[in-house]
């Protein structure tokens, strides 16, 4: 059995390698953008409405929701990134029910790469928002000091994201498979469905943690509000 779909080879070519991270990283990103094609090529403003385009509707209104549940001044801003990272990551681990298919984010590989993902999207998020100045003036707070524990900090979130997602997603498939070898009937239905509902969990963590990284870094400081002339001494 193997821990991580790295060690699949599917193809070798003179040394090139092609693993089963990459094939079903590939699957997943194939299926998503037929997906969404298919459901917004006959999007609709009737009544009658497609339950494609309920469905649809309904995540990206729980996607927005939940942004904005963070503190996002503009929750339509950051929806197609965390959209895109939560869908990625969701579809990825639901599809493990398929036979002969290991999820891509089991793959610590995948996980680093959407964990840089949230490490460049911060100051990108930040700086349009706040203006390169002041985000970089937040590493020097409270004091200038803090510089390089402020950048410890940023590069543990970044490795922190991509363990925890990793670690989660191949601690279930090496489950699955003890217990395939002890009881190969009931016991991988029981833990399929589990492992469905924690792909899911893990999913909207991870979506959550970012937005909350790159909210925390964009969120401008509200202004002093001016004394009112009641306030001030004759």
């Amino acid at each position: 059995m193997e821990i991580s779909p790295d060690a699949w080879v599917l193809y070798d070519w003179r040394g090139l390698q092609l693993n089963a991270t990459v094939v079903f990283t590939w699957v997943v990103m194939a299926i998503l953008v037929l997906g969404s094609w298919a459901i917004t090529a006959r999007l609709s403003e009737s009544e009658t409405v497609s339950r494609w385009q309920v469905a649809l509707e309904v995540i990206v209104t729980t996607i927005r929701d939940q942004i904005a549940e963070v503190g996002a001044d503009d929750p339509g801003r950051y929806l197609p990134f965390i959209g895109t990272l939560f869908l990625f990551i969701a579809t990825a681990n639901l599809l493990s029910v398929v036979p002969g298919y290991q999820p891509p984010t089991g793959s610590l590989s995948t996980t680093v790469s959407l964990a840089l993902c949230v490490l460049i999207a911060v100051p990108l998020f930040s700086i349009a928002n706040r203006g390169l100045a002041a985000y970089l003036r937040t590493y020097l707070q409270p004091t200038p000091l803090m510089l390089p524990f402020n950048l410890v900090s940023e590069a543990s979130r970044t490795i922190a994201l991509a363990v925890r997602l990793y670690g989660n997603v191949m601690s279930g498939t090496v489950i699955v498979g003890i217990l395939i070898s002890v009881a190969p009937f009931f016991f991988p239905v029981v833990m399929q469905i589990l492992g469905l509902l924690t792909g899911l969990i893990q999913a909207y963590i991870f979506a959550i943690l970012a937005m909350v990284y790159i909210g925390s870094a964009s969120r401008t400081r509200p202004r002093a509000e001016s004394p009112s002339p009641t306030d001030t001494g004759d």
